[in-house]
């Protein structure tokens, strides 16, 4: 399995336990599937660069995992449908 690094960030306006519940989702897409997250960054509420979907905050999160790419496929597909996450990025660690 390959280490990556990946940034999602979710809408600001979710409540805190929406939120957690949210993440844990998120992650467990990962760890069904084999991954396991070994790091988790919360950046918290960030403004952003230019409005996304009429949005100028969301909470950022990073997270530190290992995935073989089945795992990682689902993520993306799942995130994209998630209406709660805003966006997501993929990237290999360079640890």
């Amino acid at each position: 399995m390959k280490k990556y690094e990946i940034m999602y960030i979710l809408k600001a306006d979710l409540e805190e336990a929406a939120r957690k519940a949210e993440i844990e989702k998120l992650h467990s897409i990962l760890e069904v599937r084999g991954g396991k997250v070994s790091k988790v960054d919360d950046w918290g509420v960030k403004e952003f660069a230019y409005p996304i979907d009429d949005m100028t905050k969301g909470y950022y999160v990073v997270i530190k995992v290992s995935a073989d790419q089945e795992a990682l496929d689902e993520f993306k597909r799942l995130s994209k449908i998630d209406q709660n996450v805003v966006r997501h990025l993929i990237t290999v660690d360079q640890d």
